[in-house]
């Protein structure tokens, strides 16, 4: 059984997060289970600070980093993406695509930004053997 991961990142306001990622507050951070991993939004204490530093060209997609996510079960992540396309309003920085098709470590994508600008990207793979593959 793969053990959760722990993850802290900074927000700007902490009530917006919290209903962006749907938990409750505890202080100055808050904790969500992100398909059974744990991540926890830090208030930061300067509010203008951008969260996404630079992109980076990845198979004609301009990938915002740094960001975070969680590698989803193949059926699991297109369900989501279809009903985060019809969010009335949801902004994707990627749409969901598949990349890198033909090739090892062929994925579907999706990214977007949190409320304070954290850059989210969620992912599967046809083959979950392929996680890692480089050839």
């Amino acid at each position: 059984m793969l053990t959760p991961f722990h993850l802290a990142f900074p927000v700007r306001d902490l009530e917006v997060s919290r209903t962006f990622y749907g938990k409750e507050l505890q202080g100055k951070w808050i904790d969500f289970d992100l398909f059974g991993h744990q991540i926890v939004c830090h208030q930061m204490n300067d509010p203008t600070a951008a969260s996404v530093v630079s992109k980076s060209q990845v198979d004609r997609h301009n990938v915002p980093i740094p960001h975070f996510g969680v590698v989803l079960e193949w059926q699991t992540f297109h369900e989501w993406a279809e009903h985060l396309k019809k969010q009335d309003g949801f902004k994707f920085e990627i749409a969901p695509t598949t990349r890198f098709v033909g090739q090892p470590g062929e994925q579907s994508t999706m990214f977007f930004l949190d409320p304070s600008g954290n850059a989210l990207e969620f992912k599967t793979f046809k083959d979950p053997s392929k996680l890692f593959a480089t050839e």
